[in-house]
C-alpha cells in the first residue's frame, strides 16, 4: 500500500485474507493484500492494557472482524485497547514452498503475525495502549498461533501474557510433511515438474481451489494429517512447540489455556458402523505413534461408541496437547487452565453440547453474535448472561494484572503439580455454576503424556521422505 499524508479514513474494515467462499461456486473472497489491523477502545483517554487477538478458522478462513470478534463489547467490559489481526491464510500463508527453491520464506502467516506484533509494540501508544502490558490471545488456529509465537525468540518482549483457547497445538508440520503437501498442491494445480517460478505464474484462485481440493478429497484428514499449518523450518520455528515447552525454552509469561468439553461433538455422525469408527480411530492414532496408539484406544473403549470416538478426537486434537503445554509451562511461569462446559438445553438435546467456539460469545460479550444465539435462548439464556459476566471478569483481571483472580479473592488456583499441602492440576470449569476440579481425567492425561504427537507420518516416514526427495539436514 502506498504511503499517504495527513489522516487516513479507516472507518471501513480492510480486505480479508484470500480464502474460499464456501459457496456453490469456486470464487474466492479477499486478497493477498490483507495485512491490516482493527483497533477498538473505550471512549475515554486513559492509557489501557492491550489485547492482541488472532482469529481461528483452521488456518484457511476467518478474519479480524467476524461479528463475534469485533471487540466492541469486550473493550467496554474489560477496559482495554483491542487489536485484531489479518494475516495470510491457507495456501498463501500456511504452506512451505521452500522445498522448490530458496527464493521464498516458509511460514508466511507466522511472519505476518510477527510483523503485526512489532507494529503494535511500536505504535499502540498512539491509540492509548500500554506497550508494556500486551496480552496475546487467540482461539482454535489462533490459539495454536499464540502458543507457537511464545516459542519464537524474535517475539521476546512483544507481549507479556498469553491466552490460548482451544489450541490444536500438535498441528505443526515437519519439513517432510510440509514438502508432501507442497507437492500435492502443485499436482492438483496442474503444475508439472514444479518450481517456484511455475507456481507463481498460477492464479490465486486456482491455488486456493487446489488447496480446497487436497484438503477435502485427499483423504488425509481421516489420518489427522491437516494440509495447512505452521512448519518447523529451523529459521523462525526451531522446534515443535510441545518440545520447546517441555525443554522450558518458551517465553516465561503468565498463561491461561483451556478447551471446551465437547470440541468435536459433530464427529459423532462420521461413521454409521462401530467397527468403522474404531478402525478410523486406530488409523488416526497410529499416524503419529503406532506403539502408543493401543494404550490410548483402551481409554476410549476402542472408539466403538459415537461419544467415545468424538471424545478421543476432542482430547487428541485439543485437550491433551493443552494439558501437556500447561504442565510444562507451570514449572517456570504462572499458569491457569480452564474447561468450558456450558451448553443451553437445545444444544445438549441435539448432542452438540459445549462445542468448538462456544466460549467466544460469553468472553466477547456479544451474545447475539454467534450462529447459536437463537438456540441459546431456548433454555439457559439467563445463565449465559451470568457466565458472561463471570468469565469477562477473569479475562479482564488476567489482562490487567497477569492473574485471573481479583485482588481480594482467589477462586481459580494455578495449574500446578500436586504437593503435600495442596491438590494439583486445578482446572476451572465454566458452567451454569462455575467450579474447580483437580486433575480431571487423570488416567487419560497420563496416557496422552506418554503418546508421541510430535510428527505425523511416523508409520510412513521412509516412504514419505522418498516421495518428497528431502535433502539430508
Amino acid at each position: 500500500m502506498p504511503p499517504w499524508a495527513g489522516i487516513r479514513d479507516c472507518r471501513e474494515y480492510g480486505t480479508v485474507a484470500a480464502q474460499p467462499s464456501f459457496g456453490p461456486s469456486e470464487k474466492i473472497k479477499g486478497s493477498e493484500d490483507c495485512l491490516t489491523l482493527d483497533i477498538v477502545r473505550p471512549e475515554h483517554d486513559a492509557k489501557l492494557p492491550v489485547v492482541v487477538y488472532i482469529h481461528g478458522g483452521s488456518f484457511i478462513y476467518g478474519s479480524s472482524h467476524q461479528q463475534v470478534l469485533r471487540g466492541h463489547y469486550l473493550v467496554e467490559a474489560m477496559n482495554v485497547v483491542y487489536v485484531s489481526l489479518n494475516f495470510r491464510l491457507g495456501v498463501l500463508g500456511y504452506l512451505d514452498f521452500s522445498h522448490f527453491g530458496d527464493d521464498c520464506s516458509p511460514n508466511p502467516a507466522v511472519r505476518d503475525q510477527l510483523l503485526a506484533l512489532r507494529w503494535i509494540h511500536n505504535n499502540i501508544e498512539q491509540f492509548g495502549g500500554d506497550p508494556t502490558n500486551i496480552t496475546l490471545m487467540g482461539e482454535s488456529a489462533g490459539g495454536a498461533s499464540v502458543i507457537t509465537l511464545m516459542c519464537i525468540k524474535a517475539t521476546q518482549g512483544l507481549f507479556h501474557r498469553a491466552i490460548a483457547q482451544s489450541p490444536p497445538i500438535a498441528a505443526v508440520h515437519s519439513k517432510a510433511q510440509a514438502a508432501f503437501w507442497a507437492r500435492e498442491l502443485a499436482s492438483r494445480a496442474g503444475v508439472e515438474a514444479p518450481t517456484l517460478a511455475k507456481l507463481r505464474s498460477v492464479s490465486t484462485e486456482v491455488l486456493i481451489n487446489a488447496g480446497q481440493s487436497m484438503m477435502w478429497r485427499s483423504g488425509e484428514l481421516l489420518n489427522l494429517n491437516p494440509c495447512f499449518g505452521a512448519t518447523v523450518d529451523k529459521k523462525v520455528i526451531h522446534d515443535h512447540p510441545l518440545s520447546t515447552f517441555r525443554a522450558g525454552e518458551q517465553h516465561k509469561i503468565p498463561l491461561m489455556i483451556g478447551t471446551n468439553v465437547d470440541e468435536v461433538s459433530f464427529a459423532k455422525t462420521f461413521y454409521l458402523r462401530s467397527k468403522a469408527r474404531s478402525k478410523a480411530a486406530r488409523r488416526m492414532l497410529e499416524g503419529y505413534d503406532p506403539e502408543g496408539a493401543e494404550v490410548i484406544m483402551r481409554h476410549y473403549n476402542d472408539g466403538y461408541l459415537r461419544k467415545d470416538f468424538a471424545q478421543l478426537l476432542a482430547d487428541g486434537i485439543f485437550w491433551a496437547p493443552s494439558v501437556i503445554t500447561a504442565s510444562a509451562h507451570s514449572l517456570s511461569a504462572p499458569t491457569w487452565m480452564y474447561r468450558f462446559d456450558f451448553a443451553p438445553a437445545a444444544l445438549r438435546w441435539l448432542g452438540l453440547g459445549a462445542a468448538h467456539t462456544a466460549e467466544l460469545s460469553p468472553i466477547f460479550g456479544d451474545l447475539n453474535g454467534s450462529k447459536a444465539a437463537t438456540l441459546n435462548r431456548l433454555g439457559g439464556w439467563h445463565e449465559l448472561h451470568d457466565l458472561r459476566d463471570h468469565m469477562q471478569n477473569h479475562w479482564a483481571n488476567f489482562i490487567h494484572t497477569g492473574n485471573p483472580n481479583g485482588a481480594e479473592t482467589e477462586t481459580w488456583p494455578q495449574y500446578q503439580a500436586p504437593s503435600d499441602n495442596r491438590p494439583g492440576r486445578a482446572t476451572k470449569v465454566f458452567d451454569s455454576t462455575p467450579h474447580i476440579v483437580y486433575d480431571p481425567y487423570a488416567a487419560r492425561r497420563i496416557a496422552w503424556e506418554n503418546y508421541n504427537m510430535l510428527e505425523w507420518g511416523s508409520d510412513r516416514l521412509e516412504n514419505l521422505a522418498q516421495l518428497v526427495d528431502l535433502p539430508e539436514e
